[in-house]
């Protein structure tokens, strides 16, 4: 069964972010985010495969992280004064989970898949 993909729109990514997304050759709109310590994320999603992709570059060029998960069902930017950060929840078959993403002022990731 088709599930829809719940996204913003992006002048709401633009909003929270301060990036304006791209997009990319196969139609997923790409953002790439920076913390004040220079390390950079590439943050990109497609509404049509229910798909997100996280690569996360330290300050040397290296990459750190890169995941790609199907399943997405909701996608949020959070706003703040000192942090901001996004949220994406999953649903795939019998396992549900989110992926929290902060990118100001600091990168971090924290991600959690569970069996129902």
């Amino acid at each position: 069964m088709y599930r829809e993909f719940v996204t913003p729109d992006d002048e709401e990514v633009y909003e929270v972010t301060g990036e304006w997304p791209d997009m990319d050759e196969n139609g997923a709109r790409v953002v790439t985010l920076r913390d004040t310590s220079g390390q950079s994320m590439v943050f990109s999603y497609d509404t049509l495969e229910r798909s997100v992709r996280v690569r996360w570059v330290n300050t040397q060029g290296v990459e750190v992280m890169d995941v790609y998960r199907e399943g997405a069902m909701r996608l949020s930017f959070t706003p703040g004064k000192s942090t901001r950060s996004i949220r994406i929840d999953f649903h795939m078959g019998e396992c549900t989970g989110a992926m929290d993403i902060q990118f100001a002022p600091h990168l971090a990731v924290q991600d959690r898949l569970l069996f129902q």
